[in-house]
């Protein structure tokens, strides 16, 4: 793979989610396999998943960190 990321389906995906760790709830707006090597000399690839807060800032955490929680009305 040529590109430092790509986007991978989810079935999640433009739904709420919380990031488990932090208890932080959000849309969850993408999910990318994501090269975060270093200049050590071989390729580390990790998922993250890219959620969207209340306050619109986005962080990502593990796709292993996101539930799926429902709309509080």
């Amino acid at each position: 793979m040529s590109e430092g990321y790509a986007y991978l389906p989810h079935r999640l995906l433009h739904r709420r989610v919380r990031d488990i760790p932090s208890g932080v709830e959000g849309v969850l707006m993408a999910v990318v396999n994501e090269d975060v090597s270093d200049c050590a000399g071989y390729e580390r690839w990790v998922e993250l998943a890219y959620v969207r807060d209340a306050s619109g800032r986005e962080f990502t955490t593990a796709v292993g960190n996101v539930e799926a929680v429902e709309w509080a009305d």
